[in-house]
């Protein structure tokens, strides 16, 4: 077994559930109304179904539910053969207590965990102990065509744990190549569904970007069970989070929805334990300077300061493996400072000439269509030789989607022929006849 399995079985190690209010280390008050909100959504519920909802041991239930008969919020309104079987329901005061609740946030979901747990167990399964072998990153980008120099050059860069820029013309695959190379670091790691931080929730789970692992032989909540995985956190794939042109810095920061009253993980707390691509660096609507100056103390110190609706300001984990992507070259951001911090600065250009009629081949045989050599030998000496366009990896798979467009249009088999490489390549670069040629072929008007 090598060093990167021995250290995914560590990180995939799952939390235990707490079982008493000091372990869970939340205020009974946030637990009260949780219940209550669950209870309104639910109209009633059993202790063993409520532990379902809540992610909370059946030994922690039974004092709080205790805690809100006392308090004539709730009522039995059924017994089953065990205690887990139990069915509670609102009284008149526990609903208005639960719209009260609700009120103040609409969270209803598994009991947060608070920061300090949230810290320890961002460095129990931190991105720092991921370590990638070659056959790793090999297998990781299996569908692309990368030298051994470029896998070498990524294999440093992903080990080193500094950030890594990439940088080379559009069309190159820098995004392609940093969407793929998550798969090469090793372990699952969890993921909570929200956090309690500064009195304040903030929810961090997201199922648009955290890709849940199925859970096997999963027991069914009660109130005695020995010890079992805390259901507050997710096992996931490590993230990987891409963000291009649309961050801003109001971005980096949290988010408040002020009708729900909950606030929302920033990308960078999302993708802890795992990679955050910022693509196209120098198209955001923030200049490249004032991005990067937010980046500076997270990348230095492993720690990020967010700020709550409420004022106050938290200290989080930055466990990330930043990876910007851009057309710029380290140079022209114009601040040594910054690339100083950057470990490696990867330049992906164009290909060899063979590496890019491998990948022609590619690209045809993906949709079962036929290519001979004479035709690369068309793209390459009679398209991309007079426009001075290099040879890379996005080109050929843009050129033969249109191929299939056309032939899906006209009801026949995809040919590869000279015209229609033509055809492609005008569409694709603009570079079409121009409309004021007098045979009109590209020309439209009105029937009259």
């Amino acid at each position: 077994m090598n060093l990167a399995a021995t250290r995914s079985i560590d990180e995939a190690a799952a939390p235990m559930q707490p079982r008493s209010m000091a372990e869970l280390g939340l205020p009974e008050t946030l637990l009260f109304d949780l219940l209550l909100k669950h209870l309104l959504r639910a109209r009633e519920a059993s202790i063993a179904e409520l532990a379902g909802r809540t992610a909370l041991a059946g030994t922690i239930l039974e004092p709080l539910l205790a805690g809100l008969r006392e308090q004539h919020a709730v009522d039995v309104s059924g017994r089953g053969a065990v205690d887990a079987q139990m069915v509670f329901r609102l009284t008149e005061i526990g609903r208005q207590r639960a719209a009260e609740a609700l009120a103040a946030s609409h969270y209803c979901g598994p009991a947060p965990v608070t920061l300090g747990q949230y810290r320890r167990r961002i460095e129990h399964q931190s991105i720092e102990r991921a370590i990638v072998g070659g056959v790793d990153l090999g297998r990781a980008l299996s569908d692309m065509v990368v030298s051994e120099r470029l896998l070498e050059d990524l294999g440093a860069a992903l080990n080193s744990g500094r950030s890594i820029y990439l940088y080379g013309p559009s069309g190159s695959g820098k995004t392609s190549l940093a969407e793929r190379m998550i798969a090469a670091l090793p372990g699952s790691v969890r993921v909570p569904h929200a956090l309690w931080a500064g009195d304040q929730l903030i929810t961090v789970f997201d199922p648009a970007i955290h890709r849940a692992l199925p859970q096997a032989g999963a027991a069914a909540p009660g109130l005695d069970r020995a010890a079992r995985p805390d259901g507050r956190w997710v096992e996931v794939q490590r993230p990987v989070l891409v963000t291009g042109g649309e961050l801003d810095l109001e971005a980096l920061d949290l988010s408040f929805d002020a009708v729900t009253r909950i606030h929302g993980a920033p990308p960078q707390l999302k993708a802890n334990s795992g990679l955050l691509i910022v693509d196209d660096l120098g198209r955001q609507r923030v200049s490249p300077r004032e991005l990067i100056n937010r980046w500076i103390v997270p990348l230095d110190r492993g720690l990020d300061f967010l700020t709550l609706a409420n004022g106050v300001r938290i200290e989080v984990p930055f466990d990330v493996r930043v990876i910007f992507a851009s057309n710029l070259a380290p140079a022209q951001l114009a601040d040594p400072a910054f690339v100083r911090r950057i470990g490696y600065k990867v330049h992906i250009g164009a290909m060899p000439e063979a590496a890019y009629r491998a990948l022609v081949h590619r690209a045809c045989d993906r949709h079962g269509i036929n290519i001979d050599d004479a035709m690369i030998d068309h793209l390459i000496r009679c398209l991309h030789l007079p426009a001075g366009q290099p040879l890379l990896p996005a080109i050929p798979f843009d050129l033969v989607d249109k191929l299939r467009d056309r032939a899906s249009y006209l009801g026949l088999p995809v040919r590869v022929s000279p015209e229609q490489l033509d055809w492609a390549w005008g569409l694709y670069f603009g570079a079409g006849q121009d409309p004021a040629q007098p045979d009109g072929a590209t020309g439209a008007e009105l029937k009259s």
